[in-house]
C-alpha cells in the first residue's frame, strides 16, 4: 500500500513560510543582479543610410550610491563593451545621492565604459539633482565629471549623429526642464531619437508637436510585478507607462528601459536591462513586415 502524508495545518504553514522564504531570497539575492539584455530593432523614418544596420545601446538608472553594488554595476558596464555598440545613450539617474557626495564614486563606475564609435551620450535624472531633485548645482557637477571622460550630456540641447537627430531633455521633474530651448531646433519630420528620463513627459502638451523616438527610464518596470498584474507600484502618473514599448499617439515610439540600479535591493519578474537596438529604415522595417 502507498503511503499519502496528510497535509496537517502545521504541514502547510511549513511549506508556505518555506516558499515565501525562498520568493523573498530570490527577490532580493538574485534577480536585482541578474542582467538581461534585450534585443531589438529601432525603425527610425528617414534614416540616413550610414546609420544602417548600426546598434545602439540604452543604459538608464545606474544609481551609483550606497545602496547598488559597483562591482556589479562595472560588470555590467564591461558587458556592454563586449556588445560592442556603435552609439551608447544613458537616460539618467546615474546616482543617488543629498548632495554632490556620489559624483566622484559615478566617475570611478563610469570610467569602466568604453566610448562607442558614434559616442556616448546621456540625459540627467531626477536623482541627479540631488535631495528633493532641484539642485542644478549637483547636476552641474556631476555633468563636468561626465564630460571629462568623454560622456556628452544633453541638457536640453541636440546634436547630430550622422544625419540623426539626438535631443536630450531635463528630467521632467527638476526645474530647468525646457522644450521651447531645442524645439526650434529640430525638424521634426526629420530621423529623431529624444531622450527623456521620465515617460511621463509625453503627456505634457509642450511635447505634442514632437515626433520620432523617445527613450525612458525612471520606473524602473516597477521593481517587482506579480505574474499577469501590472506592478503595484509606479512613479508616473500614466501607468501605461511601465516598461518596453509603449504605444503613444501623435507620431512618437516610446522605449522606456527598465534601469541597472534600483532604491532598494528588490526585483520580481523585472529583470535589470541593457536595451540593444539595431538602427532599421521605418519604411525597409514595414516593407520587411508586409
Amino acid at each position: 500500500m502507498r503511503f499519502t502524508p496528510r497535509l496537517t495545518r502545521r504541514r502547510f504553514l511549513a511549506l508556505a513560510s518555506a516558499g515565501c522564504l525562498g520568493v523573498g531570497l530570490y527577490t532580493w539575492r538574485v534577480e536585482p543582479h541578474w542582467l538581461k539584455v534585450v534585443r531589438r530593432e529601432m525603425p527610425v523614418r528617414n534614416l540616413p543610410s550610414a546609420l544602417e544596420g548600426r546598434t545602439l545601446i540604452q543604459l538608464s538608472d545606474l544609481h551609483v550610491g550606497p545602496v547598488v553594488d559597483a562591482d556589479y554595476l562595472i560588470a555590467s558596464l564591461e558587458h556592454v563593451n563586449s556588445l560592442k555598440p556603435d552609439l551608447i545613450v544613458v537616460t539618467g539617474d546615474f546616482m543617488t545621492c543629498h548632495l554632490h557626495e556620489q559624483v566622484d564614486k559615478v566617475a570611478e563606475v563610469m570610467e569602466h565604459l568604453r566610448p562607442a564609435e558614434l559616442g556616448t551620450y546621456a540625459s540627467l535624472g531626477n536623482h541627479d539633482y540631488g535631495l528633493g531633485w532641484r539642485r542644478t548645482e549637483v547636476a552641474d557637477r556631476l555633468t563636468r565629471r561626465l564630460t571629462d571622460l568623454g560622456i556628452h550630456v544633453l541638457r536640453n540641447d541636440v546634436r547630430s549623429i550622422q544625419g540623426l537627430q539626438l535631443v536630450g531633455l531635463e528630467d521632467y521633474w527638476c526645474p530647468a526642464f525646457d522644450v521651447a530651448t531645442v524645439f526650434s531646433r529640430v525638424r521634426w519630420d526629420g530621423p529623431t531619437l529624444t531622450l527623456c528620463h521620465n515617460p511621463d513627459a509625453l503627456d505634457d502638451e509642450r511635447l505634442s508637436a514632437c515626433r520620432g523616438w523617445f527613450l525612458a527610464g525612471h520606473t524602473h518596470g516597477g521593481q517587482c510585478r506579480p505574474p499577469f498584474l501590472p506592478p503595484p507600484i509606479l512613479p508616473v502618473k500614466n501607468r501605461r507607462y511601465t516598461a518596453g514599448e509603449i504605444a503613444v499617439p501623435g507620431g512618437k515610439s516610446l522605449y522606456i528601459n527598465r534601469g541597472l540600479g534600483y532604491l532598494r535591493r528588490v526585483r520580481f519578474n523585472v529583470r535589470p536591462e541593457i536595451t540593444a537596438f539595431v538602427l532599421r529604415r521605418a519604411d525597409d522595417v514595414q516593407r520587411g513586415d508586409s
